[in-house]
């Protein structure tokens, strides 16, 4: 009689024990292993050191991704002086897309400040990146401005949402002073939630 009564209570802590690991592998899942660069040489130089999750390999496949993304999702604008009263004078360059287009150079987008990398959620091999630009405070942010951080070197956790590829701006109309001003500027709709992280490091 006790054998059965053993097992069972045996049966029962296992269980628990799962549901409890289950629920902790839930909530980190949100998390991910992070580390920023202002540019490749940065990375390169850290994946030769072999302590963190990417290879120089990694360094340069996600860099040319990023320069992909940020091109392809990056606020743009109608004037210079527009980019620069949301990401700082001096961090602002014509829209390469309508360069070579007969009336171009009249769109403007923020500089490619750095870049993120991450370890590939869901325990698969691999890492995932996402541009950084500056922000009119002095810090740098994802292209779409839901993510700001205090710098654009170090590692850490942060949200797998972070590295989520934002809406694509490439070949749409850049936005005008009162296009800015109505949204509230660069990434306001999303930085008074998320507020500004500083990598360490």
């Amino acid at each position: 009689m006790t054998r059965p009564t053993r097992k069972r209570s045996r049966h029962v802590a296992l269980f628990l024990a799962g549901s409890a690991v289950l629920t902790l592998a839930a909530c980190e899942e949100e998390k991910t292993d992070a580390a920023a660069f202002p540019d490749l040489q940065s990375c390169v130089a850290e994946a030769q050191k072999g302590s963190l999750f990417f290879t120089e390999a990694d360094c340069q496949t996600q860099f040319a991704q990023a320069e992909q993304t940020h091109l392809e999702t990056a606020p743009r604008y109608d004037s210079k002086q527009l980019c620069e009263q949301e990401h700082g004078v001096g961090n602002c360059e014509t829209d390469p897309s309508v360069q070579n287009q007969s009336g171009g150079g009249s769109i403007f987008m923020p500089m490619l400040m750095g870049y993120m990398i991450g370890s590939m959620l869901g325990g698969g091999r691999g890492v995932m990146s996402q541009p950084m630009v500056r922000t009119a405070q002095g810090g740098f942010a994802t292209p779409d401005g839901k993510q700001t951080f205090a710098n654009n070197r170090g590692t850490g956790k942060v949200s797998g949402s972070t590295f989520t590829k934002g809406p694509s701006t490439i070949g749409k109309a850049p936005m005008t002073p009162a296009q800015v001003s109505q949204r509230g500027g660069f990434g306001a709709s999303s930085t008074a939630r998320s507020g500004s992280r500083s990598y360490g490091g």
